[in-house]
């Protein structure tokens, strides 16, 4: 079967989905009011979280499986192209500054590369090879665990990205809006958030791209944690790189040990500027070199750091 033969087919099978059709409630929206139109948007919007709630025992396995990999020296890899692949990039780019890991350790892959986050680039989503050429460029292996983004979960892109990966060992979950999807086959782990149509018929910005961050979100966040690159629901791992980090880092000292602000700022200004070695210090009452080993024993996981400092 030839290439042009083969573009109907696809055509027909993107207007099954439901993420591409109509969307009822949203008839006539251009002869719609503002107010009319946002009142719509926010109910539709409503919706998404339960769609992602449905979706909560996937999310949580990938969360171990991440949390899994990272602890044995692997990485976090995103990959997708569009809407799909810019929020994979924007949580990646979040995780280093928020809990104070490598940024090798989280990484991204956008079809169209760097450029397509602020330009329009999606005519290479459709490229299956450059999706298995720039995973092969990352060397995935068995402790890493790539994610393959794409709300229809039919772009290729992705799909031969995270097709190449589980070939060569790492651990693989879909991120899709639709069932039955070629990027869930192609997975160890689908996680399927249902959203429906969209206000603007098959813009997947909208709810599509929404559920995405919400799970990221969660992904990301809860994998940490699971790590131990938190204390309580503190950002314990933050790096105080200019003014405002600064003090927040103080604080959290302040909230995790009770200390003072004067001991708070001592302990950060001792530990070399490194807060979960400034909290190990004062929640166990050791010196830095005793909290850097602590940490250093317990791969980072800050409550396990406090309670072997205490031992030892």
């Amino acid at each position: 079967m030839s290439a042009r033969s083969r573009k109907p087919r696809r055509s027909h099978d993107l207007r099954r989905l439901r993420t591409e059709q109509p969307n009822p409630a949203a008839q006539d929206l251009d002869r719609k009011s503002a107010l009319e139109i946002v009142r719509l948007i926010n109910a539709e919007d409503a919706t998404v979280a339960d769609a992602v709630r449905r979706a909560l025992p996937q999310i949580a396995r990938a969360v171990d499986m991440i949390a899994d990999g990272l602890r044995r020296g692997g990485r976090l890899i995103y990959v997708g192209a569009g809407t799909s692949g810019r929020l994979g990039a924007l949580d990646a780019s979040e995780i280093p500054p928020t809990f104070g890991v490598p940024a090798s350790t989280i990484q991204f892959i956008l079809a169209g590369g760097p450029k397509a986050l602020s330009s329009e680039t999606e005519a290479s989503e459709d490229s299956a090879e450059l999706g298995r050429a720039e995973m092969a460029r990352r060397k995935p292996g068995r402790h890493d665990v790539v994610v393959g983004i794409a709300a229809s979960g039919r772009t290729p892109f992705a799909i031969s990205a995270v097709q190449y990966a589980r070939s060569q060992g790492a651990k693989t979950i879909a991120l899709a809006c639709n069932r039955n999807s070629p990027l869930e086959r192609g997975a160890h782990l689908a996680i399927v958030t249902e959203v429906g149509p969209e206000v603007l018929a098959g813009s997947s910005r909208m709810k599509a791209g929404t559920a995405h961050k919400m799970v990221l979100n969660m992904l990301s966040t809860a994998a940490m944690a699971r790590l131990g690159f938190v204390y309580g629901n503190l950002m314990v791992r933050v790096h105080p790189k200019n003014e405002k980090l600064e003090q927040r880092a103080i604080s959290i000292l302040e909230q995790a040990t009770g200390a003072d602000r004067k001991a708070a700022t001592e302990a950060l200004k001792t530990a070399g500027n490194r807060t979960p070695v400034a909290l190990v210090m004062l929640a166990a009452e050791v010196s830095r070199a005793r909290a850097v080993a602590a940490l250093s024993d317990s791969q980072g996981h800050v409550r396990k750091a406090i309670a072997r400092a205490k031992v030892n």
